[in-house]
């Protein structure tokens, strides 16, 4: 079993993450009517818990399966390091771990009063370092699979048998 290319493991990350926009704005919306937030910081922390748990939600049931609707698109399927499907506590760690993509640079400008674009550099920059780091991996898979206990395989379908 061998890891898909960065290219496509970044590609699948790029569609996964234009596809939770439209996982997170019903909640996000229904939270908002429930709370009567009239203004976009108001009751900002318990919509930040809320999105936080619908996220868990959703990888958590899609990894356990196996993959999301991206990771189909791209034929990446995640198993553990035997090649088994992973279960919800494992799932559950590799949620939490995947969320050193976004933390580190956002604890680092947290002190300080940055422009959009400082941001922006300083949140492209790190993504780019931590993806690039994967090939430092044994397998090159990303850092928070190995310290989870799971693999991104390719499951790419054989070509040669597809044009038989």
């Amino acid at each position: 079993m061998r890891a898909p290319s960065l290219r496509r493991r970044m590609a699948c990350w790029l569609y996964e993450g234009t596809l939770l926009f439209g996982v997170v704005v019903l909640p996000g919306l229904i939270f908002g009517m429930l709370t009567n937030t009239r203004h976009a910081l108001d009751n900002r922390h318990g919509l930040q818990a809320l999105i936080f748990g619908v996220l868990a939600l959703y990888f958590g049931y899609f990894w356990t399966k196996g993959q999301t609707l991206p990771m189909k698109t791209w034929h990446i399927r995640m198993v553990d390091r035997a090649g088994q499907p992973v279960r919800w506590p494992r799932a559950l760690l590799r949620y939490l771990l995947a969320w050193l993509w976004f933390l580190p640079p956002l604890a680092a400008m947290a002190p300080f009063k940055l422009s959009t674009g400082e941001v922006t550099v300083l949140m492209l920059g790190w993504i780019v370092l931590w993806a690039l780091l994967s090939r430092f991996q044994r397998d090159q898979q990303f850092w928070h699979d190995a310290w989870a206990g799971t693999r991104l395989i390719d499951v790419q379908p054989d070509l040669a048998r597809r044009r038989q």
